[in-house]
Order: structure tokens, then sequence, then C-alpha cells
């Protein structure tokens, strides 16, 4: 049994939740569930930390810790790789290069703690300015709460937790039920790595016991979320003042245009649509084609789709494992018939056993669907031909979410053009949507969120400018 980590003590419970392989369905072990009543000891505990040795750590310190826990987590690449396969069913290639980019993220935050600066503000530009000196710092802001999901258990975390610590903050991490034991590693790595206890709190349990009055807490400081559209509404409505960030995902659009490299394009989009089952934010979801080459980058793309290897996520080799429990499994097939029943074709695909749901491809949809409309979250992926580029453009845009888009062509002109007009976060060119660099700004608009990850971006959202100014004797 796993439990939370207050103090660096673990906690034990009678009150507890089974986790399970979601490819064998095999339980691996149980978490102890904590109380709202331990929540509050773990937020004060953090609260206190903060003040009394976090925001007076100096950052070479701060460095050296994220240092030593990036060391420590390459040490054990296999272990926690291994982990992550066990847990969320993620093939076991993608999960080793997700403890690759894990690491990574340590690496940047460890260099960034050491390079957190403000500036020095010209008084004497305003009238009445002269004589006096300004300048502006970037301090810590207090508490974190750092909530998490399961799809990336390892790095999506560490794209919270290491700007935070980067930056001087103490942690309340709150993982998603469904991956727990990633996070619990992840937490005893950093403490073995000399971070002082109090400073990241491990807190196992449901959103209404403890992730609701930890949101509301007043002693949170800033709320950092990745999830769905409907928890992170309910966050924003119940932070308050807090800063908050949110990733609440997308239906990502990615268009071909007819001079595309097409061979590319079939080939990196069989990963965007289909890596970890589709349960990415950022997966392509929806792929418009021009229609010159629309039936010949079908024929490639089904023809490549029929040629995955489905099934054991431990086995080397494989492409597409389970989705993170059968309900979801049961849910997403719900989607691929109901397009059917309304006249969807089902190109490839669409058949589910368990939990895995097989690589599926979907032409003749149509924008009131829920494969195109909401975020599928699935190996579901709709192909659909368009005319001119306004068109694709106009056919992209159609959406309450705006997180990452692809655009492939060769038209330079066009690239920037389209990439200007996709109303997204972020725009690749000639690349998939769904990929990610632990080192950019990432984040969306309209409803896939608000505030920006990435090392950097997450680092000055989880500080706060203080001006200092002095008026000189003359």
């Amino acid at each position: 049994m796993i439990g939370s980590i207050i103090n660096g003590k673990e906690l034990t419970s009678e009150n507890t939740m089974p986790i399970h392989n979601p490819y064998s369905g095999e339980k691996i072990d149980d978490i102890a569930l904590a109380t709202e009543q331990e929540l509050n000891e773990a937020i004060d505990d953090s609260y206190k930390a903060f003040h009394d040795t976090m925001k007076k750590m100096p950052a070479h310190e701060r460095a050296d810790i994220l240092r030593k826990t990036a060391d420590l987590l390459e040490e054990r690449t296999e272990e926690f790789a291994q982990t992550v396969v066990k847990e969320a069913g993620k093939p076991i290639s993608a999960s080793r290069t997700e403890v690759q980019r894990a690491i990574q993220v340590l690496r940047f935050a460890s260099e960034k703690a050491k390079d957190i600066t403000g500036e020095v503000i010209p008084m004497d530009a305003a009238v009445g300015g002269n004589g006096r000196m300004g300048f502006a710092k970037r301090d810590p802001l207090g508490v974190v709460a750092a909530i998490t999901p399961f799809n990336f258990p390892l790095n999506l975390s560490l794209h919270k937790l290491a700007p935070a610590l980067a930056a001087g903050n103490a942690v309340i991490f709150k993982p998603a039920e469904k991956t727990p034991i990633s996070a619990y590693k992840l937490t005893k790595l950093f403490h073995e790595a000399g971070l002082p206890a109090s400073a990241l709190n491990l807190v196992m349990g449901t959103g209404k016991e403890v992730g609701d009055p930890l949101v509301k807490h007043d002693k949170i400081h800033k709320i950092s979320f990745t999830g769905s559209l409907p928890v992170g509404r309910s966050i924003k409505e119940s932070a308050g003042f807090k800063k908050v960030t949110l990733e609440l995902g997308s239906n990502s659009p990615n268009i071909i245009f007819a001079d595309a490299d097409l061979d590319q394009a079939v080939r990196s989009l069989i990963t965007g649509a289909f890596a970890f089952s589709g349960q990415v934010c950022i997966s392509a979801q929806r792929i418009y084609v021009q229609k010159e080459v629309y039936d010949q980058f079908l024929k490639e793309y089904v023809s490549l789709t029929e040629s995955l290897k489905v099934g054991d996520p431990a086995e080397e080799g494989t492409d597409v494992g389970p989705m993170i429990n059968e309900k979801e499994a049961e849910r997403a097939k719900q989607w691929i018939d109901d397009a059917a029943e309304k006249g969807a074709t089902i190109a490839v695909g669409g058949e589910r056993n368990e939990s895995i749901l097989k690589p599926t491809i979907m032409t003749d949809v149509d924008e009131n669907m829920k494969v195109i409309a909401e975020e599928v979250f699935a190996p579901i992926v709709s192909i659909i031909p368009f005319d001119t580029e306004e068109e694709a453009v106009r056919f992209s845009n159609n959406s309450i979410y705006g997180l990452q888009a692809g655009v492939f062509t060769k038209d330079i002109n066009r690239a920037f053009r389209v990439a200007e007009k996709l109303e997204m976060g972020g725009v690749w060119i000639n690349e998939i949507s769904t990929y990610r660099q632990d080192n950019i700004p990432y984040g969306g608009v309209k409803q896939s969120g608000f505030g920006r990850e990435g090392v950097k971006y997450a680092i000055e959202d989880m500080t706060e400018l203080k001006f200092i100014g002095v008026k000189l004797e003359q």
C-alpha cells in the first residue's frame, strides 16, 4: 500500500482505493486515501516550510537539488519506465521516452533556478523621477497546488513541480488517482536528493475529499491543473484570487495542403493520432486534407494504421496499448458508434476488446459529431477534405478549444499566413500538433485553458514581480 507523504512521513488509512493495470486488469497496489484534515495538515506544513526554508534557500541550493533529482531519476530510468507501463498502460518505448523528458525538465529547471532575473527601471523617464532608482525582482508565491493527470504521470507532474521548486515555492502535489505510484516514487526521489521534506507534500485522495478543499484553501497561492474542461471550470470558479494555470485539452487540427510531403505527414500523424492510445491533450484528432491529395493520403494512412502492433504495453515493439480503463474504452467506442449511426464511415478500426480500442480512422464526419466537436481522448482520428486555405482555417477554428495545431505545406508564405490565422496557443509548421518540447511556452486559448507551461514560462507564472524604489539624497 502507498499513501500520502506529509513532512516526510507516509500516512496509512483504512479508506483505500485499488490501482489496476489497465491492460491485464490485475490489482497492482492500493492507495491509502487522505482525509480533509490530513490535507489541511499538509498545507500548514508546506506553508511553514515556505516561510522558514524555501523562501530563504539560495538559488544555487535549489538548482543542486533539482540536478541531483535528475541524476537519480536517470539512474533509475528503467524502474520508472516500468512503473508507467504498469499503472498507465503506456507502451514501454513511450514510457522510456517519458522518463527521458522528465529528466530534461528537471535539468532545465535546475538551470533556470539560477537565472531568475528582474530589471532596473529608468526612473528619470517619468517627470519627477530624477534622483530615484528603481528595480523589479521576482519573488516566489508561497504554496503551489500541483494537480496532475494520468496520461503523463511523470513528465506532466514535473512540469509543475520542477518550476515551482526552482522559483523557491513549496508544493502540495495531488496526482491522479489512477496513476499514483509514479508520484509516490517521484516525491521520495526529491526528498532523497535533499529537498526539505515539507517543501513537497504528496496528498493522495479523491477530488471531492481533498481536491475541492485544496483549491479553496486560503494558504494556497497558486493552482496548476491539467485535466478535463469541467473540472478546470470548477477550479476557476472556486479559486478566488489565487493565480491559476489551466491546461484543459483540445481536439487538435492538422492541415495537409496538396504540396505537402505526404509521406512525412502520413508517418508523423500515425504517431500524432495514436500515441498512448490518443490519450494526449494535443493528439491529432482532426486531419484536414486538401481534396487533390485526399484519396492518396487516406489510402496510405489506413495502410500504415493497419500495420500497427496493438496489445501488451510491456512488450517491446508494441505501438498501441490499452486505454486507461475499460470504462473509457467503452465511452470512446460509443462515440464511434454514435458517429457511424449518423452517417460517418469507419475506414479502419472501431473494435474494442476490454480496455483496448483499435486505432480508428473515421471519414464522412460532420462538425456536430462528438468525434469532431469534443475532445475524444482515444485512438480515434477523423479525416476531412477541404478545398481552399480559407476553408481549412475556418474548419480548424470552429471549436471551443485552441491548444495546438499542425500545418503541412512547402509554401512558406502560406505556412505563416495560416499559422497567424489559427486560434491556437501553438502552431507547428511541417510538424504534428502532438509534438511538444519541454522548453517552449505551452498552453491554450479559448476553453483549452490559460497560463503557460514550459519551465521558463512556468517559473514566471510561479513568481510575483516586486518593485523596490529608492529616493536618493541630492
